[in-house]
């Protein structure tokens, strides 16, 4: 069966806060010109809002240009920030940062705290209205090129494809679209936007990308233990020499959005993100928060944490890269939404201008990263710049008292007496160590209240995956797993995984392992893809609609 095509101006891959901000102020600019663009919108999630998980603390800046009278609009970004608390925990107990010794810019006052999910989805509607044409849980997973090598467009996947690779009775081939430009808003490590960033060299130049796993839980708390808007950061413990922290977001209704973040750069193989942060919670102070309450839902996701210096170049012939698909998180503020609704914003108005002009279709869309390059993300971008890498330089204690003092400089404009920009030299891959230099970790067993293993967590994901389907994660080499990461590492994957995909399964006596991949488990956070030892997991997407679908987060 021939695939059918489709025809549209722009084709935006991602229905996230970039992609959406991007096809609002595209047609946001038709009405003001009255120059109609097609706009199409792409979403792998069974709906808008499906697969978005973030904290989150978000500042309005881009929304309050994007939509100025969005408070009006029954937006669901009603909690403003009312406490700021920054605590340094020990195991048994915390002590709180005062908080004018912050620099300015990790105030979060203005900001409000919220359900990115919840934004994604009002976005969503306000996009819809616009007449973008948006289509859920269908995944695209194939680029599209033109004879001269610039992108055509993409393709969906085709659905109805058994394990064994033969076509079921329910099988449908994927649709093409074919756009003049092509927007990858597919987030963090997003599949394609990997192809196009190898097939355009795209990262020539720029410093490594490293990022961090994020996992969260959503709780129902008791009213008296719950201040609407407070705010709360943490570091120290659990962790010792691995970069990350806690956050704990008082939200709307008696939730607390709580999360744990740990860059994936560590070096010890027996570290579990997953179980550090069910340890996390075990402390006095966070414990305290969430007596009487319960777990609601679950998540994780990979973060972009390699700042300005790690933003590979943003266009290439017939489209271009925006929000976390490039990488636009200011680490230190814990915030990125905003800057990749900006960055959407500057993409869809460089493609407007060349579109309404009738320019060459292909043409590269240079205005956005001169737009960017002048815009407050650059400037917000600029000024934390040393800040993640300064950690890896230095080691955590040094590198938070540089930090501390770089910060303040810039804050205070005199960021010119720290004129240098320090580099990623290593991926996060390569940061692993061996066994033989590290002891495992024993992690207490989950109490079933306040600690939970991972599948009960995954339960609450809502995830989904067809299981008859070819399987999403893909080894380069079978025998890798146990041959050379199990003899090596004793396989990571068991670990850094937060979904329990990844398992070694021995005989009774602990002979014959071999290595299962519970694709069905998988919550799309991407971890795989980025911290194997030998890149030889990669993640591709699964049929349209597959994967968690988070309620709330």
């Amino acid at each position: 069966m021939e695939r059918e095509s489709m025809e549209f101006d722009v084709v935006i891959v991602g229905g996230g806060v970039a992609g959406l901000s991007a096809a609002i102020r595209l047609r946001q600019l038709c009405a003001e010109h009255d120059h109609d663009l097609t706009v199409c919108v792409l979403e792998k999630g069974s709906e808008i809002g499906a697969h978005i998980l973030s904290g989150a603390v978000v500042d309005p800046i881009a929304l309050d240009e994007l939509i100025p009278d969005w408070r009006e609009k029954d937006c669901p970004m009603t909690i403003e920030v009312s406490e700021n608390h920054h605590w340094i925990l020990s195991e048994k107990g915390k002590t709180e940062m005062p908080h004018f010794l912050l620099p300015p810019m990790m105030n979060n006052k203005g900001c409000y705290t919220v359900s990115l999910g919840n934004l994604t989805r009002w976005l969503g509607e306000q996009a819809e209205a616009m007449e973008v044409e948006v289509y859920p849980g269908f995944a695209a997973a194939e680029v599209l090129y033109h004879e001269d090598g610039s992108v055509k467009g993409v393709a969906t996947g085709d659905m109805g494809i058994g394990k064994d690779g033969e076509q079921k009775d329910s099988y449908e081939p994927g649709i093409e679209l074919h756009a003049k430009y092509t927007f990858f808003a597919e987030g963090v490590r997003g599949n394609l936007s990997k192809q196009v960033m190898e097939t355009f060299n795209l990262r020539d130049g720029v410093e490594n990308q490293t990022y961090a796993i994020g996992i969260k839980e959503l709780w129902d708390i008791p009213p008296e233990n719950h201040k609407p808007g407070r705010v709360i950061h943490t570091q120290g413990w659990p962790l010792t020499d691995e970069v990350g922290g806690g956050f704990i977001y008082h939200q709307a209704d008696n939730q607390v959005a709580l999360g744990f973040v740990v860059a994936l750069d560590y070096k010890n193989p027996y570290l579990s993100p997953f179980d550090e942060m069910q340890r996390w919670k075990t402390n006095p102070a966070v414990a305290e928060i969430l007596k009487g309450g319960r777990r609601v839902s679950y998540g994780a996701r990979a973060i972009n944490e390699g700042g300005l210096q790690s933003i590979p170049k943003l266009v290439f012939p017939g489209g271009a890269l925006i929000g976390c698909a490039a990488g636009f998180v200011n680490v230190p503020r814990i915030k990125g939404s905003h800057n990749a609704m900006k960055s959407g914003m500057l993409a869809a108005e460089a493609a407007f201008e060349k579109l309404k002009s009738g320019a060459n279709d292909n043409a590269e869309l240079s205005a956005y990263p001169e737009a960017l390059n002048a815009s407050w993300v650059h400037k917000d971008l600029n000024m934390v710049r040393n800040a993640r890498p300064s950690l890896s330089k230095f080691g955590i204690a040094l590198g938070t008292i540089y930090t501390g003092i770089d910060l303040w400089l810039n804050n205070l404009g005199l960021g010119f007496l720290v004129p240098w920009t320090f580099g990623h030299p290593h991926t996060d891959h390569e940061s692993i160590e061996k066994k033989a230099d590290h002891k495992p970790i024993a992690y207490p067993k989950p109490d079933g209240e306040l600690t939970f293993d991972k599948l009960s967590s995954v339960f609450l994901s809502n995830t989904n995956h067809e299981e008859d389907q070819p399987a999403h994660l893909k080894l380069k080499d079978d025998a890798v797993p146990i041959e050379h990461n199990l003899a090596l590492y004793d396989e990571p994957a068991q670990r850094y995984c937060p979904a329990g995909v990844y398992e070694v399964i021995r005989e009774d006596d602990g002979s014959n392992p071999r290595f299962q991949i519970n694709a069905q488990n998988c919550v799309h956070c991407k971890t795989c893809d980025i911290k194997a030892p030998t890149q030889n997991i990669v993640w591709t997407v699964p049929e349209g609609g597959g994967g968690p679908n988070y309620p709330n987060m």
